[in-house]
């Protein structure tokens, strides 16, 4: 309810200013951002406190991830290298829930329209690459470590007070085995949680409140795609930079890029499951999420 009211003000802001998106920079996906690199307008729009509240809920993140991946005594808490047993249960997997998952946008393809349908179609069409990518993962390229994480990490489980975050509920994914959750994973992977949650946050602010903006649907989802785009961006100036302070090992720039579009891949695609079956209008948030990372030219190098 807090990001979800705070970015409610931020689209109200948007109307109010009568402002173009095309007006403000864009930043590629992934910069690390300080504050100081946001272009004025953008916080003229969006307000500086927003962006202060996304690198404390960095650091915090980051603070989490230390603090699971410091335990040298406990053999379940030690840090691990990627292998070819973790490869091997990753890909199996993640190709049994996108198999699901295709066969579930072809059975509901007529419950889509206008973008939705467009980004439907696109993610039948590149289908080969989709399931290319996620065999593209290669334990022998990753230097980094995993450690176990969280498992559930969205803004549904952290709790605000006092202009600080407290994260709640470690019991890792609901429809996870009690085996798998103990897995040790990349901290990326709770990180591309919390995106998605942010690109839920900003999607539902501008489904629930649609009329309140009083703009058209395509405009409020660019700048919604552009804030996406500068959020995740300072929270990874942050986090990253904590990271490193603790000597926990993510791996190199690369690496790192690759697991989060990996991480948030295989997000996006297991949400796609429960949108299509539940509430087929919002498909369209997991299915722009899929269409940014198949299309992110930087991974494709």
């Amino acid at each position: 309810e807090y990001m979800l009211d705070r970015l409610h003000s931020v689209f109200l802001r948007y109307k109010e200013k009568n402002l173009n998106i095309d007006d403000i920079r864009q930043t590629p996906m992934f910069e690390r951002l300080e504050i100081k690199d946001v272009p004025p307008r953008m916080i003229d729009w969006v307000g500086l406190d927003l962006f202060l509240k996304i690198q404390t809920l960095a650091l915090r993140t980051a603070e989490m991830h230390v603090a699971l991946g410091s335990e040298f005594e406990v053999t379940a808490f030690e840090p691990a290298h990627y292998n070819g047993d973790h490869e091997v249960w990753l890909k199996n997997r993640l190709l049994y829930q996108f198999q699901n998952r295709l066969n579930t946008v072809e059975n509901n393809l007529h419950k889509l329209e206008g973008l939705a349908l467009e980004l439907a179609q696109e993610f039948l069409g590149k289908k080969n690459l989709i399931r290319k990518r996620f065999v593209a993962f290669d334990w022998t390229k990753l230097k980094g470590e995993r450690i176990r994480v969280h498992g559930d990490y969205h803004l549904g489980q952290i709790l605000v007070n006092d202009d600080d975050f407290y994260i709640l509920d470690f019991e890792g994914e609901p429809e996870s085995t009690i085996r798998d959750r103990k897995v040790k994973q990349p901290p990326l992977k709770d990180v591309a949680g919390l995106f998605r949650s942010f690109h839920y946050a900003i999607y539902s602010s501008i489904f629930n409140h649609f009329e309140d903006y009083e703009l058209p649907q395509e405009e409020l989802f660019k700048a919604g795609e552009v804030l996406y785009s500068y959020i995740i961006g300072v929270f990874l100036g942050v986090y990253i930079r904590k990271i490193k302070e603790a000597n926990l090992n993510l791996g190199y720039q690369q690496e790192r890029i690759f697991l989060l579009e990996y991480s948030l891949l295989e997000k996006a695609v297991y949400e796609l499951g429960y949108e299509l079956n539940s509430r087929p209008r919002w498909a369209v948030i997991p299915l722009k999420g899929i269409s940014n990372i198949i299309n992110h030219q930087p991974w494709q190098k």
